[in-house]
């Protein structure tokens, strides 16, 4: 059965059905992201060669462009989840992208630090431990996805940012009780808060303070594709920052430091 096939039959009898009530209730549409990976669609963009369905941007982009019409909420989850997962193809290990593939994994982005002109997040290391500190802003699924891909300031390098990749399970990771109230209601679009949160050395994805590159060439383009496929109406709470905060110096630790990047991209 082709992805679209598999797709069409989550959609009509899955998402669609319980749309409504989402909506109504704020309720995570857990069942809908359990059938997409039943089906393949959370691995959708994962290389074939770990089980995924090797598919890019554009495909992403009807599978999200075909659920906003019909569930909002759970096309801002995907929105999330492809996006990080981008990240993850390029710069993650084999057994992520391989939970990925099969389904069994959610990410979404953790990249927009506390309130606009707060203290951005902080790494430190310690051995083959890095402490995280921060409050990020505005992710979906915050307590909901089975990671997040979450940017700091850099270890050692002199300017920049560093991605790793966060467990949700992690210790002194926590989701505060009220939501931001940013996003669809009911995608669990919350802050996420390390205070701190202990990960291995190894869960930085790609090169320390080499996180804005990434940003900009693997985020901002996955982001704005998939929003342009859905139109202005469910546009992706780090887009939104990311065009509406004013410019940030290049190495800062925050979302807002790819504005002028996501306006030239449009």
């Amino acid at each position: 059965m082709s992805y679209r096939n598999a797709f069409s039959r989550v959609l009509s009898d899955v998402i669609a059905p319980r749309a409504e009530r989402t909506g109504k209730e704020g309720s995570f549409p857990r069942g809908a992201v359990t059938a997409l990976g039943e089906a393949g669609l959370l691995g959708l963009t994962v290389s074939a060669d770990l089980g995924g369905g090797g598919r890019g941007p554009a495909e992403a982009a009807e599978v999200v462009a075909r659920i906003a019409g019909s569930c909002p909420v759970t096309a801002a989850v995907l929105q999330s989840h492809y996006a990080a997962v981008a990240v993850i193809e390029a710069c993650g290990s084999a057994w992520v992208r391989g939970e990925i593939a099969a389904g069994r994994h959610l990410s979404s982005l953790a990249l927009a630090d506390g309130a606009h002109g707060a203290a951005g997040a902080t790494a430190t290391r310690s051995g083959e431990v890095v402490a995280l500190s921060a409050r990020k802003r505005e992710v979906v699924a915050a307590g909901e996805a089975d990671s997040y891909v979450w940017s700091s300031s850099p270890l050692a390098a002199a300017d920049g940012l560093t991605l790793w990749l966060v467990p949700a399970h992690a210790p002194d990771l926590f989701v505060p009780a009220r939501p931001d109230g940013a996003g669809p209601h009911g995608s669990a679009t919350s802050s996420v808060v390390a205070d701190p949160v202990l990960v291995p050395a190894d869960a930085m994805l790609g090169e320390d303070g080499a996180g804005h590159d990434v940003v900009l060439r693997t985020v901002v383009p996955w982001l704005l594709e998939l929003r342009d496929a859905v139109g202005a109406a469910a546009v992706h709470p780090s887009v939104a920052a990311a065009e509406s905060a004013p410019s940030a110096p290049a190495g800062a630790a925050q979302l807002s430091a790819v504005a002028p990047a996501a306006t030239a991209l449009r």
